[in-house]
């Protein structure tokens, strides 16, 4: 007993990585065994509704998993993706359009009991927009009070597709057939095994003898022979396989000149700020400039809307910084990824984007094929796990679930396994050497804000605190003090229903949402306003079992209302009594 009371307690608290401060040292002392005695789990697990859950009653199962294992605000994310059958392929299950995320049909259950579905649900993704679902998604969320709910916006993006064989069959092709790929529209309708079209009319001026064009999520591969003239490139299949309708094309180490937005995003993008959606997954994000192109189309209406780019592409790596610079946050889309540059380099790419998304702190997720296995196995291999468990020590916030949920014979065991991946990965990190090698190489003079979280963070670790409160408008303090990985969660208390919603994307922050609305200061007192607030959120914190009575908090502050005036760190004790107050109903 006495030795499973010891695990229970041990990297639970800063003075026990405090007290190792070396990394190596961190890694050999690790308790393998180790269970924490509340649910820390600081990443974000995102999940992808589809054919195995999507009923009520599947995501219900879920949610039982979750609530009976787990006595923590949870950090789940499901995915809702919905399709626009008219633009698929009639007889595919899972329409090739929507390809990259998310796998599932239209989630037309929704409207059948929306409360049940959105206690752990933070964001759904809608990809091919029905408004009922937008809907459907924010009356479940005032019918049932519980964890802000965001819907993000997936963005199609520049893409390349075949043309249709005649009848939509599927053709059969044998490795070292030479054929030609063309831009003729006479073949758009009408492909076969000699003809196959594409729609990219400019592949003959970016395409070169010997480069790979791979189709259908890299199944076909073709090798460059010739480009024989402005609408036709002559290739050899290097695979057996088939030629089927309306297939994704990839270009490999291919300066690819497609616009970042096509009418259709455009079009989408404008649906969002009409429906005020909290942020925008944006597909195969190439520069800086697509970020910004976006930004415009979304305008001042949609300026409060987060901007999630997909790196999926070598383009996209090799204009990170640029990229970085103006988005959001970012999403390692391994799949398209893998297949536009070589598999043995995502490894490497991962750790790069993540590392960097780490420096600049900005929220980063790592997607595709994590538990690929668990959607026909019970259970995952041990190197999907150490998968999992590599992108949260690389610095992820959230892990994706794709098929694993969508279409999956066990998608409750894939989220329990995932969130248990993330709890034993996060445990391992030796967070004081993580935080010190942060401040070494941060670019000064910081910002006010940012040396305000990097003293708090100090202050956390050397009181051995037991939570961080932040009082936050825009969200900017808590994505920051994330940015330094406190050892202890960060509870961020805000007034902006926006801010409260996409926060779930940034590492170890719990985002409560303040009920009441902004007094005039002209007639209360601001400082008595900032204290019921900080009060609040220690009562929640404390009836959730989250915090416990008598730890010290670190709290944030502004010196006075606004965005940007964050600059007070103040010291608290997690007791209504030195807090002044009851516990808050």
């Amino acid at each position: 007993m006495a030795s499973h009371k010891r695990r229970q307690s041990i990297a639970t608290k800063s003075l026990d990585h405090l007290n190792v401060r070396n990394k190596i040292e961190w890694l050999a002392a690790l308790d393998t065994a180790y269970a924490p005695e509340h649910n820390y789990r600081r990443s974000s697990i995102i999940c992808t509704i589809g054919p195995k859950t999507n009923s009520v009653e599947a995501i219900n199962n879920v949610r039982r998993l979750l609530l009976s294992a787990f006595d923590a605000p949870l950090s789940l994310t499901f995915s809702i993706a919905t399709y626009c059958w008219s633009q698929c392929c009639p007889h595919e299950l899972f329409p090739r359009l929507i390809r990259y995320d998310f796998l599932g049909p239209v989630f037309e259950q929704l409207g059948e009991e929306p409360s049940q579905l959105m206690d752990n649900a933070n964001i759904m993704t809608i990809t091919e927009y029905h408004q009922s679902v937008i809907d459907n998604a924010r009356a479940a969320e005032k019918a049932q009070a519980g964890r802000p709910v965001a819907i993000a916006l997936d963005t199609k993006g520049p893409e390349i597709r075949t043309g249709n064989t005649k009848g939509d069959e599927d053709l059969p092709l044998s490795a070292g057939t030479i054929l030609n790929i063309t831009t003729d529209d006479q073949y758009a309708t009408a492909c076969d095994t000699q003809n196959m079209y594409v729609d990219y009319k400019n592949i003959t001026k970016v395409i070169a003898p010997g480069r790979i064009i791979y189709v259908d999520d890299g199944i076909l591969a073709f090798e460059v022979v010739e480009v024989v003239d402005d609408k036709t490139v002559k290739v050899k299949a290097l695979n057996n396989g088939h030629i089927s309708s309306r297939k994704g094309v990839n270009l490999p180490d291919t300066d690819v000149d497609l616009p970042a937005l096509s009418e259709k995003d455009k079009n989408d993008l404008r649906f969002g700020v009409k429906n005020n959606v909290d942020m925008v997954f944006a597909s195969f994000i190439r520069r800086g400039q697509d970020i910004r192109d976006i930004r415009e189309v979304l305008g001042e209406n949609g300026k409060h809307i987060q901007i999630i780019a997909k790196i999926e592409n070598r383009q996209g790596i090799i204009n990170f910084k640029d990229i970085l610079n103006e988005t959001d946050g970012v999403m390692v889309a391994r799949g398209d990824l893998g297949i536009e540059i070589p598999a043995s380099e995502v490894f490497a790419a991962q750790k790069k984007l993540i590392a960097m998304c780490n420096i600049a702190g900005k929220p980063v997720i790592c997607a595709t094929q994590m538990l690929e296995s668990m959607i026909k196995n019970p259970r995952p291999t041990r190197a999907e796990v150490s998968d999992v468990g590599n992108a949260i020590t690389d610095g992820a916030d959230c892990v994706m679930l794709s098929g694993e949920t969508a279409k999956g014979n066990y998608p409750e065991k894939a989220v329990s396994e995932m969130h248990e991946a993330c709890i034993k990965a996060e445990n391992s990190i030796p967070y004081v050497s993580h935080f010190e090698e942060l401040c070494s190489i941060v670019k000064r003079p910081v910002s006010v804000t940012e040396s305000v979280a990097m003293a708090a963070v100090r202050a956390s670790l050397d009181l051995n605190a037991g939570g961080i409160i932040v009082l936050s408008t825009s969200g900017d303090s808590a994505r920051l003090l994330s940015k330094y990985r406190p050892v202890c969660p960060i509870f961020m208390i805000t007034r902006n229903p926006s801010a409260s919603r996409y926060a779930h994307l940034y590492r170890g922050v719990y985002p409560f949402l303040f009920p009441e609305q902004k007094p005039d200061f002209n007639t209360v007192n601001w400082q008595e306003d900032v204290d019921k607030r900080i009060s609040w959120g220690i009562s929640n914190a404390l009836r959730l079992n989250v915090l416990t009575h008598g730890e010290t908090v670190v709290v944030v502050q502004g010196w006075r209302g606004g965005m940007g005036n964050t600059n007070t760190i103040r010291v608290v004790k997690a007791d209504p009594e030195h807090l002044g107050i009851g516990m808050l109903e």
